[in-house]
């Protein structure tokens, strides 16, 4: 390709566009983990998704939806109130291409049961893919996909609603969901003055002769154009759960009033709104006063796909960065032969071996858990530790990827700048890192025996690797103190660490020996890079991570 000139220089030395890049056939550890966790035989049904979501077309799709950041309407032009979000084509795009693989409901029937193996797997895989384009729109997909975990608690409902919802159209009109050819979901959980704490919510929800009328407001609730949502409202036998549609049975616009959208660091492509209800219609989802029970099934769906999520951010960067330092040459030679960057970029790598391993090794136990009662307890021990561990890898990843580029990295015309602002948000949505501490302290103190076993077969996993016996012996004895809170950070960051271990081990047996010899046996340096790896395990690292 003839490079081109300027009248003071020409250029050259530049990485050419990653685009046009088949986004599954170029990932060796997401093939060969996808097979080692149950869905073998699909990948041509991923290939194809990965070559969509791969192209120029989509890259483009999601620095527009981006760089067009929604707008609220509040009122039309005659003054009546109609509370609309607006946003760029490109990012109705990005929706319809993620409906139509049926990111939003792929895993349940057409009546809302579990489809079972290897749905979850699958799902995974592509939601993993799209991460790596654009993440924001993934919001509403990965709530639609949850609330039906939480309809079930309300069978009359979820029987109206699935049908709409088991579509694979994506109709963004503002219409009432039951007219329309396929409709999402949102969820409006926390309230200013309690946040995590949704015990302390004030909203009111008062009996009506056709539901309920709740008032009060919500501090978050994203998604704000999704055609319904699950609320939590304190009724008269305490805190409920309540589907709250944009619209009431008559066709009126439901009392839902937008204040503002919130103007967030990252995931600027999805509109994120604080509200208040204004005795707004709403029908009960599940029994009164079991709110957080009811809400906690979609609860634990959203803390997967933040994981997931999160582990496409870093796949995205680690393939970025790899593919920059390939075309750059600095001191004579390219970027990928320099001792010093093969040291960095292999050490990224084996993080992202280990993470989409791990990540699929969860999605497995989503996939078994209604049949197969120690994946269900899997799924409940380490969902939260998982999110933890991968969700707050991400930033610093993504920070040493944007390094790897250099100033090209850090400015806005490519993705990576991008990808660093999206990485806090799944650590700090669905609960931040202490919440999800919390959660694994109490999955403990709920099923101690389920969760030893689930630490026993770890171990038996891990049989032989560096430093996996004494991890297992430290995460025992951590778990078992008085003061276990104290060192639940600890002790959870080092259960995910045995697990990825374990996970890796299914795949690639000799990468989990290096993953644990870095991160179990000794305590992994703060800066990529800072390991001694083999030359040959380098060059075994790279090529499996982009060929």
């Amino acid at each position: 390709m003839t490079q081109p000139s300027f009248e003071t220089h020409d250029v050259f030395n530049q990485s050419p566009p990653f685009a046009d890049v088949n986004l599954f056939t170029a990932d060796r550890p997401l093939i060969d983990a996808v097979a080692a966790y149950g869905a073998a035989g699909t990948e041509p049904e991923l290939a194809a998704f990965g070559a969509l979501w791969g192209s120029a077309e989509m890259a483009e799709q999601g620095r527009l939806a981006n760089e067009n950041t929604p707008k609220l309407r509040s009122f039309d032009a005659k003054g009546f109130r109609r509370d609309v979000v607006e946003f760029h084509p490109a990012y109705h795009q990005m929706m319809a291409r993620a409906v139509e693989a049926g990111l939003h409901n792929s895993t349940w029937t057409s009546e809302g049961r579990p489809r079972g193996a290897p749905s979850e797997v699958v799902r995974a895989a592509k939601f993993y893919i799209a991460a790596q384009v654009e993440s924001g729109h993934l919001c509403p997909i990965t709530m639609t996909r949850a609330s039906v975990a939480a309809l079930a608690a309300q069978p009359d409902l979820l029987a109206k609603t699935m049908p709409v919802i088991a579509t694979r159209h994506y109709d963004a009109a503002f219409a009432p969901w039951w007219q329309k050819r396929g409709m999402t979901l949102g969820m409006g959980m926390t309230e200013k003055q309690g946040g995590t704490d949704v015990r302390a919510n004030m909203t009111t929800a008062e009996r009506a002769v056709d539901g309920y009328r709740i008032t009060g407001h919500k501090w978050f609730m994203s998604a704000p154009m999704c055609d319904a949502f699950l609320v939590l409202a304190q009724a008269e036998s305490g805190l409920t759960c309540f589907f709250m549609p944009r619209f009431t049975p008559d066709g009126a616009v439901n009392a839902l009033r937008f204040q503002r959208l919130k103007d967030k660091l990252g995931n600027r492509s999805n509109a994120s709104s604080e509200v208040e209800f204004a005795g707004a219609y709403a029908v009960r989802v599940g029994e009164e006063g079991r709110g957080i029970r009811t809400i906690i099934q979609m609860v634990q769906l959203t803390r997967q796909d933040c994981a997931i999520s999160s582990a496409g951010l870093m796949r995205s960067g680690l393939a970025h960065a790899l593919h920059h330092a390939r075309h750059r040459s600095v001191f004579q030679k390219h970027l990928a032969d320099q001792p010093l960057m093969q040291a960095v970029l292999a050490d990224m790598a084996l993080h992202v071996e280990a993470t989409v391993a791990l990540v699929m090794r969860l999605c497995r136990a989503f996939d078994r858990m209604p049949d197969d009662l120690k994946e269900a307890a899997y799924m409940r021990l380490l969902t939260p530790a998982i999110k933890y561990w991968v969700c707050k890898s991400a930033p610093p990843f993504l920070y040493e990827a944007m390094e790897c580029l250099g100033g090209n990295g850090y400015v806005e015309d490519g993705i990576l700048a991008r990808h660093f602002r999206e990485s806090p948000v799944n650590a700090i949505w669905e609960g931040s890192g202490n919440v999800m501490c919390l959660d694994v302290l109490r999955a403990l103190s709920r099923e101690a025996d389920a969760a030893m076993a689930i630490l026993k077969d770890l171990a038996a996993d891990t049989n032989g690797l560096p430093g996996a016996a004494a991890a297992v012996a430290a995460i025992g004895q951590a778990f078992r103190r008085g003061d276990s809170e104290r060192v639940a950070r600890l002790a959870v960051e080092k259960l995910a660490l045995l697990a990825a271990a374990a996970a890796l081990n299914k795949v690639t047996p000799r990468h989990a020996e290096l993953f644990a010899a870095t991160r179990l046996a000794a305590v992994h340096p703060s800066m990529y890079g800072a390991v001694d790896l083999d030359p040959a395990d380098i060059r075994d690292l790279l090529e499996r991570a982009l060929p």
